[in-house]
């Protein structure tokens, strides 16, 4: 096994690097814990790994990369595969993806070219836990606090409780359900609008059903879980941002696409609600310089929603689970005997 910079890793050393075996590539494994995540001993002597622990934007890139693999490991969205790039991997065999379904990846152009598409088990417990994380470092400006204490100073800052307040659920699935559950422990008001959503399912969930509306105009914390699509993209544009309270938080840990980022940043430069705890971006890795990088009222974490120990583990157990039955399924007899 080898990382991105070419350097023999330990957890490799009982890999056996052969003429037979499939060259099998992780790719961005950004915080480098793919190899202690799982046991990759089941695949000695069937395949040579190779892990990137960098991020390639470019598809010329991306293309020049994985020319050699035959399966591509991939973390989620990070990297997609759409068909312009699958086309250009001759060698591609397998794509083995984490979670239940990756929206970046064409399944159909991968089958076309008989490229099988596994996918991995998911648990949304760490995307609820970090949606918390957020609310609450929000309303009680835990950051600036952190970073004035840091520098020797005390007390910046005066937070506001959740006890009374309102938290409008936009999207009241598994995720935004479980939400609103933990909510109601804060003695939170609950409501909840959705396209599909009724008030006889938002009760259900322990919840008010509003008009999209006065979701936005009454809530002091707006949390969405939506998932991606035509429907939902833009969503959330200036004129749903200009009807929420000045004093208002939005947090949005589902995916960044939902929210026009145009609108949203001009909003936070204009301080026209109070702040906005984000973990997803249009572009990711987020670049160094974007404006959201030097705005106060902007609490940004670099999509670490699903990034938690537990997962990563179930994530990485998975795919060399997925791996080693590809394996066995596509291997002749005689390839199996040796």
């Amino acid at each position: 096994m080898t990382s991105s910079g070419g350097t023999k890793l330990q957890a490799g050393d009982y890999m056996a690097s052969t003429q037979s075996a499939v060259k099998v590539a992780v790719l961005d494994d950004y915080q480098n814990v793919a190899l202690r995540m799982a046991d990759w001993s089941p695949l000695a002597g069937r395949a040579t790994i190779t892990v990137f622990n960098d991020h390639l934007d470019d598809p010329d890139a991306v293309v020049a990369r994985l020319q050699p693999f035959e399966v591509v490991c991939v973390m989620r969205e990070r990297t997609p595969l759409p068909r312009a790039i699958i086309e250009r991997l001759p060698n591609l065999k397998l794509i083995a993806s984490t979670a239940f379904q990756n929206a970046s990846i064409d399944v159909k152009a991968a089958r076309e070219r008989g490229i099988a598409v596994l996918h991995t088990s998911y648990d949304s417990t760490p995307t609820i836990e970090l949606t918390w994380a957020l609310i609450l470092a929000g309303a009680r400006h835990i950051t600036v606090e952190n970073a004035s204490f840091r520098a020797g100073g005390w007390q910046r800052s005066v937070g506001i409780g959740l006890t009374g307040k309102t938290l409008g659920v936009l999207g009241l699935g598994n995720i935004g359900g479980e939400v609103a559950r933990i909510g109601r422990a804060f003695g939170m008001r609950i409501i909840a609008w959705s396209e599909n959503l009724t008030p006889d399912k938002a009760a259900a969930g322990g919840a008010v059903y509003v008009p999209k509306d006065d979701l936005f105009r009454q809530s002091d914390f707006l949390t969405i879980h939506l998932v991606l699509s035509r429907r939902t993209r833009g969503l959330i544009g200036g004129a749903e941002l200009a009807l929420m309270k000045p004093s208002a938080w939005l947090i949005n840990t589902s995916r960044a696409p939902i929210v026009d980022d145009s609108a949203l940043l001009s909003a936070l430069q204009g301080h026209q609600i109070a702040g906005a705890a984000v973990d997803v971006f249009d572009v990711e890795p987020l670049p160094a310089d974007h404006p959201y990088r030097s705005l106060d009222n902007m609490l940004g974490t670099p999509h670490i929603g699903y990034v938690s120990e537990e997962l990563l583990r179930m994530f990485y157990g998975d795919t060399v689970k997925n791996i080693v039955a590809w394996l066995d399924e596509t291997s002749s007899p005689t390839d199996s005997a040796g």
